[in-house]
């Protein structure tokens, strides 16, 4: 799943204008983008765009943080409409993960699919290594600089030429080691500048260079960058296709030569990932 896009949770308009938009995965947003006058009007729009027929749409829900007052309507909800998946935003451990997972057991239901937003307080920073055996519940890992840079009390997350200073690519480097290290998806964050497309292609190919496989997107206009930066290239699959072929003609070949290069188990390993972000059977 490439594309990750927020919606505010209290607009149907921006909801129905998002089904259409190509994103692997739309997120009803019941936290941030909700003001706290608004969230019961927001739980019944996202209720409703639930049970409308989703087109082939992924739809997950991002209720509010576990300790908050509106936690268990915001999860009777996205419960009640069968959603795709939860995001959880200020997840601090896996032990979050395992206490989403108890309230919907506690409402006899099956825990959807989690993206736990990992990074947003900074106790959260010393869980990135907790969330181990908790696939399938648990899908993938995301982090943010925003809540984290108020926890923080920085005055921003940025330097002067907009490269992540040290605590935010701490933050993110070990948000994507957590989550290989609990073999999930790992997610980049937001672009914020919704204007410079090209910043945001430029951090989404750092983002794949690094490992990522997905990021997070605020605005519709995002969804078409993120998708074509995470889509590997007909070069890659083509070569990642051969390297597999090759160690599946000699099974008991730790290595073999191809194009006049070595190529080793962490070659082949890398070929079946990049095969299975393009959707084809390693």
């Amino acid at each position: 799943m490439r594309s990750w896009l927020f919606v505010p949770g209290n607009r149907p308009a921006m909801i129905a204008k998002a089904r259409g938009v190509g994103a692997d995965v739309l997120i009803l947003d019941l936290e941030d983008s909700v003001a706290p006058s608004e969230k019961p009007a927001a739980r019944a729009c996202v209720l409703a765009a639930l049970r409308e027929d989703r087109g082939g749409n992924r739809l997950w829900v991002r209720v509010n943080p576990l300790a908050s007052p509106e936690f268990a309507e915001d999860l009777d909800t996205a419960l009640a409409g069968g959603a795709d998946g939860l995001v959880l935003p200020k997840a601090e451990s896996g032990a979050c993960v395992r206490a989403l997972r108890a309230a919907c057991d506690a409402r006899g239901k099956p825990c959807p699919p989690v993206l736990a937003i990992a990074t947003e307080t900074a106790q959260a920073i010393f869980g990135l290594g907790s969330y181990s055996g908790l696939a399938p519940d648990l899908a993938g890992l995301t982090w943010g600089a925003e809540d984290l840079s108020a926890a923080l009390g920085s005055a921003s997350a940025r330097d002067d030429a907009g490269a992540l200073t040290g605590p935010y690519a701490m933050a993110r480097n070990l948000t994507l080691v957590g989550a290989m290290a609990a073999e999930v998806q790992p997610v980049d964050a937001v672009w914020t500048d919704i204007r410079d497309l090209d910043g945001l292609a430029d951090e989404c190919r750092a983002a794949v260079r690094d490992g990522f496989t997905g990021k997070l997107a605020i605005h519709p206009a995002q969804v078409p960058v993120i998708n074509r930066c995470f889509q590997p290239s007909d070069e890659q699959v083509s070569t990642a296709r051969r390297i597999v072929e090759a160690f599946a003609a000699d099974p008991a070949a730790g290595v073999v030569a191809l194009d006049g290069a070595m190529i080793d188990m962490p070659h082949l390993k890398r070929s079946r990932l990049i095969l299975q972000r393009a959707g084809i059977p390693a």
